[in-house]
């Protein structure tokens, strides 16, 4: 895609959504703007405008790109490599083809549930600007019994933009490959400090890496810090293996969006709660975090006097897999502000998670040095 055009569709995207009060507060400010650009796998030009915009300012060396488009800020020259990781991606999908009646097919990409695509609003970022879509369904007066109880695949979805065959389809600037984005304005839940918006899973993570070095830039730490915003990890953790190989980090840490289980699901499939604080992740489907680093998190956590919780997910995978095989291997832990609802149209997120998360990242920054680097890292039998 062309970055110019993503950058201005990610303006008259983020000026739709509703105004806000707390515009005033530079959090909710960050935290509206990142949920509303858009940024599918590949496309992350608007979400990479804003990483820049925050951080290039406090960076202390150039601002370095890998071949993926992941965004690489440093802070300090001496010390261990520590690389700090969040995605700039989301859920999305590309147009995939024009029918004969002017609807679209769409290409998915990420990790979807059938179940949450139909009747939704999405954005499609064409080449004259963005273009309003909603994923169609069948009438109830209909369809037949069966139908009503069924779940709709995602192959028999299609994005209706108004058009009535390909040509005008075309006219508006839609053609095969243009990128998809869900349509859900930011906006806080009713005074609560919970914000609903999409793509927290992962730009609660970005907001929690743009805050961290901000801070970080004005006090003391013993450490190379590498602020990396990576791309494409809905489809394969692909922008962190090449940043990874380009920083070689001693030890790194992943941001992520968690999982929330506020909604009455089985406990064995997540722990976590919104508003009970920041979490680690003790396992998940692609890496196992280096215990060392795990029992370093949590004093520091205990010492700074922020509740932590603990969780294991099946079914979950995420940046640090590929910082802990690049190289020689490193160690890494994944860090999650709660989420509810991810990979859907709408999640939410508190206030006060987020930021714990930010306060226990900077604290452990702080705390981290060349000897307790090189003590995580030592394996040798004692």
């Amino acid at each position: 895609m062309r970055p110019l055009l993503i950058a201005s569709v990610f303006g008259l995207v983020a000026s739709a959504a509703t105004p806000l009060a707390q515009a005033q507060d530079p959090t909710v400010s960050l935290l509206q703007r990142l949920s509303d650009a858009p940024g599918p796998p590949g496309a992350e030009d608007a979400v990479r405008a804003i990483m820049v915009s925050e951080l290039k300012p406090v960076a202390t060396a150039p601002v370095r790109f890998d071949g993926m488009g992941s965004a690489i800020f440093e802070l300090g020259s001496t010390g261990p490599s520590i690389m700090i990781d969040a995605h700039m991606d989301e859920l999305g999908g590309m147009v995939r083809r024009i029918a004969p009646n002017g609807q679209l097919s769409m290409q998915m990409l990420g990790g979807w549930l059938d179940q949450a695509l139909v009747d939704q609003r999405w954005i499609i970022l064409g080449s004259k600007g963005p273009i309003h879509a909603v994923t169609g369904i069948r009438d109830i007066h209909v369809i037949t019994p069966a139908e009503r109880t069924a779940v709709i695949p995602r192959d028999s979805i299609f994005l209706d933009i108004g058009a009535r065959n390909p040509a005008e389809a075309a006219a508006m600037g839609i053609e095969p490959g243009d990128p998809v984005v869900p349509d859900s304005p930011f906006v806080e839940l009713n005074g609560s400090g919970n914000y609903l918006g999409k793509a927290w899973d992962d730009r609660i993570g970005c907001a929690v890496l743009v805050q961290a070095m901000q801070r970080l830039a004005r006090l003391p730490h013993p450490n190379h810090l590498f602020f990396v915003a990576t791309t494409q990890e809905e489809i394969g953790l692909r922008g962190a293996r090449t940043a990874a190989n380009l920083v070689h980090p001693d030890l790194g840490l992943a941001i992520e969006g968690g999982i929330a289980n506020d909604g009455g699901g089985r406990q064995e499939e997540t722990q976590a709660h919104v508003g009970a604080g920041p979490g680690i992740f003790l396992y998940d489907s692609s890496a196992i975090p280096n215990r060392k680093l795990v029992r370093f998190v949590r004093d520091t956590a205990k010492a700074e006097g922020i509740p932590l919780q603990l969780d294991l997910v099946q079914g979950y995978g995420d940046d640090s897999a590929e910082i802990q095989d690049s190289g020689i291997g490193a160690p890494t832990l994944n860090f999650v502000v709660p989420v509810r609802y991810t990979h859907a149209h709408n999640g939410v997120v508190n206030r006060a998670d987020f930021d714990r998360t930010v306060t226990l990242m900077v604290d452990l920054l702080q705390r981290l040095d060349a000897k307790t680097v090189a003590a995580i890292r030592d394996f040798a039998p004692q």
